[in-house]
Formats: C-alpha cells, structure tokens, sequence
C-alpha cells in the first residue's frame, strides 16, 4: 500500500546572508507551507554557512533532504533561491526532485504551485535573477576587499582557532576555539565520526563562530584546516 505524500524541509543560509533569510524564519516558512497544503511535515534538512553556488555533492543536507523524498512527496523551501544561485545547479536539482517522483513547493509562491507554461517560465527567471543578485554579492565584496587593502588592513577569513591581535594584522591563538578544535582531535583519534563529535560539541556548550550548533560538514573542514 502506497504511503501517504508528506512534505520534507530544506533550509540554506551562507555566511553573507543578512539575518532576514535566518534558519529560524526559513524554518518557520516552511512549517507554514506544508500546512497549508495539508502535508504533514516529516523533517527538515539544512545546510549552515554555504553559498548558493555550491554543486549539490558539497551540500550535504540538500542531498539528504532529495534522498528522502518518495513519489508523491513535496521539498518545501521558503524561497526558490535556498536551491541555489546558479541555474544550472537548480535545473540539476529540479530534475533529481521529479525523479523521486516529488516536486518542489516555495512558500513564496515563485511560480511553484502549477506546471503551466507560465509558472514553468516564472521559475525560471527567479532563477536567473537569484543568479544575478549572487554576483552582484560577490562584486560588492570584491571592491570591499580591494578598499580594505587599499587601507592596510587585513583582509579574507581567519581561520577557526585564532583571533586578529590588537595590531589589527597579526594573528593570536583563540582559547576557547583551540580547545574546541582539542576536543575534536581527540575525539577523532578516538574513532568518532564527524556527526558525532558535532553531538559532543553541542552537548559541552561550543559553538561555531557564528553562534551556531556545530554540524558534520563544519566539523570535518576545522579539522581540514587544522590539519594543514
């Protein structure tokens, strides 16, 4: 006997995001989607602090959110551009969903509540415009890089683990993120899996950088980075 449709979640938020597209809100969009299509909501995949341009094989949690759906499922985001900023990776994403046998529901409308030739069309050009504003982003950041070179000042990311020093330009060891990153090594060393040391890094009280609980894939690139 065929199972009853069920809604699944995704939600997506990169690092140059404003907070107006937070997980909290994303999460609350989608609940909100899947109750007014009568689906009851069966979990919610999510991948923190990585861009829209991503292929799909290095977004772990909208991997798993395609793996789980079924025929008659719906992926219920809360803007199509959650799928991504590239049209090539949304087109890839679009085709693995209906695959499944299931389609992809914006709580925002975007042309995803029909099949028509036009909604067809409106998604499509909310996929280029999602294209268009990511390099927009990334043109702005590029002229603010330059400005603070310009200045002297340091510029890109500091990896996990240190802080900028009072100089503004050297680099200090951070105590509470060095031993966040101990008790990742030794966890490892122990043969724990990146998930699980996720779980104990929550379950001690660290946090990422942003605030946020720690997840797999963040796990395995501070131990990437640290490693190197």
């Amino acid at each position: 006997m065929r199972r009853p449709p069920r809604a699944i979640g995704y939600r997506r938020l990169s690092k140059l995001e404003p907070a107006s597209v937070g997980l909290a809100q994303q999460a609350h969009a989608i609940a909100a989607a899947a109750a007014r299509l009568g689906l009851p909501l069966d979990a919610t995949y999510t991948d923190a602090d990585l861009s829209g341009g991503l292929p799909l094989e290095e977004r772990p949690g909208l991997v798993d959110a395609i793996g789980a759906l079924g025929p008659g499922d719906v992926l219920v985001v809360a803007k199509r551009d959650r799928l991504g900023r590239d049209t090539f990776n949304v087109a890839l994403i679009q085709r693995l969903v209906e695959r499944q046998g299931a389609r992809i529901v914006s709580a925002a409308g975007e042309g995803t509540d029909s099949d028509d030739p036009a909604s067809r069309l409106l998604r499509q050009m909310v996929d280029s415009f999602a294209e268009y504003e990511r390099a927009l982003i990334r043109q702005r950041t590029k002229a603010a890089l330059a400005t603070k070179r310009a200045r002297g000042e340091r510029v890109g990311n500091i990896r996990f683990g240190f802080r900028l020093s009072g100089d503004g330009r050297t680099l200090e060891p951070h105590p509470s993120e060095q031993r966040a990153i101990r008790v990742m090594r030794d966890l490892r060393a122990a043969g724990c899996s990146c998930q699980a040391i996720a779980d104990e890094l929550t379950a001690q009280g660290f946090c990422t950088r942003t605030g946020r609980p720690w997840i797999r894939t963040r796990v395995h690139a501070v131990l990437h980075t640290a490693a190197a």
